[in-house]
């Protein structure tokens, strides 16, 4: 946190469409340091990944987006920003409750409820990674949530107590760029290995469904280009997947 520069914008905003999109747009408009955050209190149309849409009541939950300019990132390993965004979100909420998981690629659950989503627009020039625009939700006061959403769950829920959004917008950013300067010296493999063994269904078989149908499998790896490797129950055979071309399945329908 002491290497920010002290000219990175802090912009807390009443509401607006989306923290990612404010930002962005800013940044058509003026170069800005690394480090900068926009916050709001309600976002009109929240982003979540692969344009599903992020539910947060007003002035309840802790909504922002983060600018960094990450150096020497291969395009094809843009991921690790990932790791490190979800990382940061997991020990930032493990300062108030335990269970806390990585959901791949980049959702934050406890138990079987998500409690925070992350979307990451990275901006590329040739072959590296120049600017990366990390956007999260984090479910912190809200009490209750329309029937219609699968399974999320807020902090104040699990623990029965109310939170300090800028408390914990505090700590996100001391637990980010802890990681991040450890990347930037060349950690690389220990941020891997940290997300690996936080990763929900880490371990044992579990039911999930891509085109073909319904299986058993165990996650084998995360691929440096974000690409989950899972293993075959019945066979061995290990496959790659992208976002979206496959479903985790509940354990109780198995």
């Amino acid at each position: 946190m002491e290497q920010l520069s002290k000219e990175r914008r802090i912009i807390h905003l009443r509401e607006t469409e989306s923290t990612n999109l404010y930002l962005r747009n800013l940044l058509l408009e003026q170069p800005l340091e690394e480090g900068s955050i926009v916050m709001a209190d309600y976002q009109t149309n929240g982003r979540g990944q692969a344009g599903n849409t992020w539910f947060s009541s007003d002035g309840e939950n802790l909504l922002f987006s983060l600018l960094i300019h990450p150096r020497k990132v291969w395009a094809k390993r843009q991921f690790i920003i990932s790791r490190i965004a979800s990382l940061a979100v997991k020990n930032t909420l493990d300062r108030f409750t335990d269970g806390v998981r990585i959901k791949w690629p980049n959702d934050i659950y406890l138990g079987e409820k998500k409690i925070a989503g992350i979307l990451i627009e990275n901006d590329v020039e040739g072959k590296n990674l120049i600017r990366s625009v990390i956007g999260a939700g984090i479910n912190i006061n809200q009490q209750a949530f329309p029937a219609d959403l699968p399974n999320p769950v807020s902090l104040r829920q699990i623990t029965g107590s109310k939170y300090n959004r800028n408390q914990l917008l505090d700590i996100f950013q001391e637990e980010f760029f802890l990681l991040y300067r450890d990347f930037q010296k060349g950690e690389i493999d220990a941020i891997e290995e940290e997300y690996m063994f936080y990763l929900y269904r880490a371990k044992g078989y579990h039911p999930y469904e891509d085109k073909n149908g319904r299986f058993m499998a165990g996650i084998r790896d995360v691929l440096p280009s974000g690409h989950l490797v899972l293993r075959i129950m019945d066979t061995g055979e290990e496959r790659i997947y992208a976002y979206k071309e496959i479903h985790f399945v509940d354990d109780e329908s198995k």
